[in-house]
């Protein structure tokens, strides 16, 4: 798998739909705003793509798009495409990205698992996913805009400190103020 630029003629059209379509509103940000972090250096959109696909509209196979503060890399919003799941996809993506970023501090968020919820296998799954391609659990947990979420890291630890200063210096104060420690 192979991570390229996403904010292109070619895949952005692709990585903003599958966006739109695999994560609930009260998790997204505005795309727009997501543009102009990128534009400014602090997010990256990147295309998941096959690299044994010559084509490149054929090559997508899902998306990332990571924040970036000081030493730390914040998996933000991680989608493979609907047909492109099961596959091993994911965990090829994941392994590039954890490579990508291999002497940054890697981490992402979760939906939180062990609690009343009408998703709760596939949070369960999605949890068992991430563990068993190299992520760790942080020891607390996080309301991001009233969604309860774990912090998974890859070889590092982030405090709940360091994980706010990302939000407050890539997305600024206001969503910074939507999270709380719980």
């Amino acid at each position: 798998m192979k991570l390229i630029n996403g904010a292109t003629e070619i895949y952005l059209p692709k990585i903003e739909q599958l966006y739109e379509e695999a994560f609930p509103e009260e998790e997204k940000k505005p795309f727009s705003m997501i543009l102009e972090r990128e534009a400014q250096n602090t997010v990256e959109v990147l295309a998941a793509i096959s690299e044994d696909s010559a084509r490149e509209p054929e090559a997508f196979r899902g998306e990332a798009i990571t924040a970036k503060y000081e030493d730390m890399v914040l998996l933000d919003y991680f989608a493979i495409d609907t047909e492109c799941r099961g596959k091993g996809n994911g965990s090829k993506t994941l392994k590039a990205l954890q490579e990508r970023y291999g002497k940054q501090r890697f981490f992402l968020e979760i939906e939180r698992t062990g609690v009343p919820a009408p998703n709760a296998e596939d949070r369960k799954r999605r949890k068992k996913f991430y563990l068993s391609n190299g992520m760790k659990q942080m020891d607390y947990y996080v309301e991001v805009r009233g969604v309860e979420m774990e912090v998974l890291t890859y070889n590092c630890e982030i405090t709940y400190e360091e994980y706010r200063a990302l939000y407050r210096n890539v997305y600024g104060k206001e969503i910074e103020d939507s999270i709380k420690k719980i």
